[in-house]
């Protein structure tokens, strides 16, 4: 597996080998062993979430779960191309408001490790396109939260991107109160 760090620190792509023939082609997307040996250990996931956007250009996020209940994700595309983001909202760190955003998609195989403390989110780039991610903690309705996609001048590349009423209606970044702080 090849593990790439990015300029938010914890924020990891992996892209796991893909052993292929005629038939296709088979890669293990996790496995802690091999990512233990390579010095990264990540947390334990307890749920996995599966989600299809139908057209090119939906836009999902920034979300965020607040503690107790903050979620870490791994994340990576079943179907399709999207480009994934994540931004730093822990208060206090040298990178707080700054994003990360890296294309994932079927035929590229990376995936992206979101560190619980950042927030999340993601356009697509065809119609149908599955995202596929591990999390860290439950979901909690309680602790459910959106901030403004457009407040981070974050390129989308998406100029009217289809939205759903919470992340139109969510805060800006700058009117925000993050739940999050740096952990030693």
């Amino acid at each position: 597996m090849q593990i790439e760090t990015t300029s938010l620190p914890g924020v990891l792509i992996l892209t796991p080998a893909r052993h292929g023939d005629a038939r296709g082609f088979f890669a293990e997307s996790w496995n802690r062993r091999t990512l233990s040996a390579a010095g990264v250990d990540l947390p334990e996931f307890v749920q996995d979430n599966h989600s299809m956007s139908a057209r090119a250009g939906t836009l999902r996020g920034l979300h965020y779960q607040a503690p107790p209940h903050a979620q870490g994700k791994l994340v990576r595309c079943g179907r399709g191309s999207l480009y994934d983001v994540a931004v730093d909202a822990r208060r206090g760190s040298p990178t707080y408001g700054r994003w990360e955003g890296v294309e994932l998609s079927f035929e590229n195989g990376r995936q992206l490790w979101i560190p619980p403390g950042f927030l999340h989110g993601f356009v697509t780039r065809e119609d149908d396109t599955e995202i596929v991610y591990k999390c860290t903690d439950y979901y909690d309705n309680a602790s459910d939260g959106a901030v403004r996609w457009d407040s981070l001048g974050i390129d989308w590349g998406a100029a009217d991107p289809i939205l759903s009423d919470k992340d139109r209606a969510a805060p800006a970044f700058a009117d925000w109160q993050s739940p999050f702080e740096v952990t030693a």
